[in-house]
């Protein structure tokens, strides 16, 4: 009876996490803590399609959205370290809400880094039957209607609220701002003409501009765009210096094991690698970090980094959850 019992409970003892050595041996899950339709969406289901292939397991794309990100950062923060729940994040859900909203998590301590995946610029987009013609012309029209004006953006903490904030005072011009739950929503909301500026990333803007469904003044960023080379610089068009960018990368919790970090590092950097990936990546002005930052350890040195940048900018615009 004794030994039974023994055997009982060394058995019961080795159910459990799978070990690192044969990780994966199950479906992954993928949280993407904001909206369907947005560019984390976007890249998300992506990266997950080019990790499936590398780790010959499934990857389900789960989207977790509200307050800015912050819950379903949570809900990776307290999942098993095991591997098998991962986190896409970018800016603004894993820097600037830290410096708005008050975390139960640590940004830094919580999460373990696995891999940065690109950056993009944003589109300083507006509706199209909006008069001005060209980014001069229409901050013009923004300081001409200061009551009038609306800026849409996808939720407080979001890189499009933030460099919203950022480009109202940098036009010198307040703007009505009207939050919604995604950047799909704030798209559908710019296309069909409810709000007037939006600041969008190419991802989620190239198709409207394509179909005439939207004007886009200017890239956000210090050059053009290889994939819509026509589009000018702010910079170029009349708002020097005005520059914002944001990147993906993706996490997993804290006490993950190492040998399980590294074979998703390892599906991370294949994905990053393969050129069918790539090239979808690059249509959608994507820039793809170079292989040396791809490693957990970059990840980890660049969003502390990003945190000690941003946060007290955004502190200073004086960006509040309500």
């Amino acid at each position: 009876m004794r030994k039974w019992i023994l055997s009982l409970a060394l058995g019961l003892a080795c159910i459990g996490p799978a070990s690192a050595d044969n990780f994966p041996s199950r479906p992954i899950t993928l949280i993407v803590p904001l909206g369907v339709g947005g560019s984390t969406d976007v890249i998300g289901r992506l990266v997950a399609e080019g990790m499936r292939k590398a780790l010959k397991q499934p990857i389900v794309v789960e989207n977790v959205a509200g307050a800015g990100g912050v819950i379903g950062v949570d809900r990776v923060v307290h999942a098993r370290p095991d591997g098998y729940t991962m986190l896409i994040g970018q800016w603004g859900t894993n820097v600037a809400t830290g410096a708005i909203y008050k975390l139960k998590f640590d940004l830094l301590k919580d999460l373990q880094p696995v891999g940065l995946i690109a950056t993009q610029p944003f589109l300083v987009v507006a509706r199209k039957t909006m008069p001005a013609n060209n980014l001069k012309e229409l901050i013009a029209w923004i300081r001409a209607h200061p009551d009038k004006a609306t800026e849409g953006n996808s939720g407080v903490g979001s890189p499009s609220h933030v460099s919203g904030i950022l480009f109202q005072k940098a036009i010198n011009s307040p703007i009505q701002m009207i939050p919604y739950r995604s950047a799909g929503e704030s798209t559908q909301a710019i296309v069909s003409g409810q709000i007037d500026v939006l600041l969008n990333t190419p991802a989620v803007s190239m198709a409207q501009l394509k179909a005439g469904q939207v004007k886009v003044f200017a890239v956000t960023a210090p050059k053009r765009m290889a994939i819509a080379p026509e589009i000018p610089t702010t910079d170029e068009a009349g708002l020097p210096g005005f520059y914002f960018t944001f990147w993906h990368a993706l996490w997993v919790p804290k006490d993950t094991p190492k040998a399980v970090v590294a074979t998703l590092n390892n599906a991370l950097r294949a994905t990053l690698a393969d050129p069918e990936t790539r090239k979808k990546l690059t249509a959608l002005a994507q820039d793809i970090f170079t292989p040396e930052e791809q490693s957990p350890e970059a990840l980890a040195k660049f969003q502390k980094a990003e945190i000690e940048k941003w946060w007290p900018i955004i502190r200073a615009a004086g960006i509040k959850p309500h």
